[in-house]
């Protein structure tokens, strides 16, 4: 019996980390062994727990195993317990436990390895889940391919896809019945679940934003959708990790011009593919703590804009939702007054409050180019500044080495706020810092390290697990 509860727990104890994680890195096993940030945890949570039930299973002696079972179950929950990012328990996730309990039954009388409920566990819900996707994916072809008048606005970068999809769609839902992709949804199946949820039968315009991990992602996304317009902004260093040179990056992204319905695209001055370039057409850029003023050149004539946003790289996002608008047939009035009515994107460059401290939140700006550019906004601040950053991640250290020289030119106190990158920034920063240990304690720490009057920006955002 004692074996049987043995091999009971650690199926669940190994099948709900793996499960974790794999939701964490798009239930690819490939990152989540040579990408995770925390391989540590693997030794705490697989390799230990296993050996330890191998050992007793050889020896005889169970109460080795548990010793180890109930230390990994106390300081798992002690990690999750303080996790921003916990298991979301989808029709997925519920089918997948409930093929671990059979599995895990049918093989308690008769296990080798201890590992054998576990592994087929995995291959029977990818195989499930392989079958339930290709339905899916026939389902959402057919609701768009169904939909003669829908046009769809594929934009993909390194960063910034988010902030053109928000700010496009503002310019256009007065003129189109449109709809965007919600949140930062840009995997394919997260868009292929979103057609089938949410994609209406009388959209006219369909804006979608696409990222990328890998080399073929976008040319996944883009043979399914075959959009008619596209964007590719602009192209830097964010998932190099993934990519490894920034050429490849680059090849990634324009793969979304493989569409065979394409009709017009704009592309940022670093996709290097034309000579034309939406970046070109912009000028005189002005940005402060009060917003943003620029120009955009539309048919020869120059026109002046404002925005009541933060931020000298919001201009570039702005810019080529304006030409698409005016490609669109859409009103020179009405595009400059949509613009001067939009609204910060949440969490980018977002300002929360200005009294008794002036917050600014830019979690979801993690390239070096929009980093560094509110680093600069920030300067002109005639008080104390603070920083809250976990550097920049999933990039080379040479990146967060040059966004230290900033930080130093720009701020008073910083407050790094992940492992990652901790030892890159307290080696080049030369100001005061704290190290946050656990991210849920950043409110207190706010509350005793900064007073009124201060400056924090919140810069960046990485999930505990990184």
């Amino acid at each position: 019996m004692i074996e049987m509860l043995a091999f009971l727990s650690l199926n669940f104890l190994l099948g709900f980390y793996l499960i974790l994680t794999l939701q964490w890195y798009s239930y690819k096993f490939s990152r989540i062994f040579l990408h995770f940030a925390k391989p540590l945890w693997h030794l705490y949570f697989l390799f230990i727990p296993y050996f330890a039930f191998i050992f007793a299973l050889c020896d005889g002696n169970f109460y080795f195993y548990f010793v180890i079972f109930i230390l990994s179950l106390l300081y798992g929950g002690y990690l999750y317990k303080n996790l921003d990012k916990k298991l979301v328990f989808t029709a997925r996730i519920k089918r997948y436990f409930l093929f671990l309990l059979f599995f895990t039954l049918i093989f308690m009388s008769f296990f080798w390895t201890g590992l054998e409920a576990l592994i087929v566990t995995f291959l029977f819900s990818f195989f499930v889940e392989k079958i339930n996707q290709k339905y899916f994916i026939k389902k959402a072809g057919e609701k768009i391919n169904n939909n003669y008048h829908l046009k769809i606005i594929l934009i993909t970068a390194s960063f910034g896809k988010t902030s053109i999809k928000n700010f496009l769609y503002e310019l256009l839902k007065d003129e189109f019945k449109c709809y965007k992709t919600p949140r930062s949804i840009n995997t394919f199946m997260g868009i292929v679940k979103d057609i089938n949820e949410n994609l209406q039968d009388d959209t006219q315009i369909y804006i979608v934003e696409a990222g990328a991990r890998e080399q073929n992602d976008i040319l996944e996304i883009t043979e399914f959708l075959n959009p008619q317009i596209c964007i590719v902004g602009e192209i830097g260093l964010a998932h190099l990790e993934y990519f490894k040179t920034q050429d490849n990056i680059r090849n990634a992204k324009l793969q979304a011009l493989k569409s065979k319905r394409l009709e017009k695209y704009f592309l940022h001055s670093s996709t290097l593919y034309e000579n034309e370039f939406y970046d070109e057409y912009l000028s005189d850029v002005r940005a402060s703590l009060e917003g943003l003023d620029f120009k955009v050149r539309l048919d020869d004539n120059i026109y002046d804009f404002h925005a009541n946003l933060l931020g000298a790289f919001n201009a570039y996002n702005i810019s080529v939702c304006i030409l698409l608008a005016h490609y669109l047939g859409i009103k020179i009035e009405n595009i400059t007054k949509c613009v001067s009515n939009l609204k910060a994107v949440e969490h980018r460059l977002q300002i929360i409050s200005k009294e008794p401290k002036f917050i600014i939140d830019d979690g979801f700006n993690g390239n070096f180019n929009g980093m560094s550019q509110s680093y600069e906004l920030c300067k002109s601040y005639q008080g104390r500044k603070v920083l809250v950053t976990p550097g920049i991640v999933e990039v080379n250290e040479e990146e967060n080495i040059k966004l230290c020289k900033i930080i130093n030119e720009c701020f008073n106190f910083v407050i790094i706020t992940s492992e990652t990158n901790s030892a890159i920034l307290q080696k080049y920063i030369t100001l005061d810092f704290f190290v946050l240990k656990e991210k849920s304690q950043l409110v207190q720490t706010l509350a005793k390290l900064t007073k009124n009057g201060d400056l924090i920006l919140f810069s960046n955002d990485a999930p505990s697990f990184i």
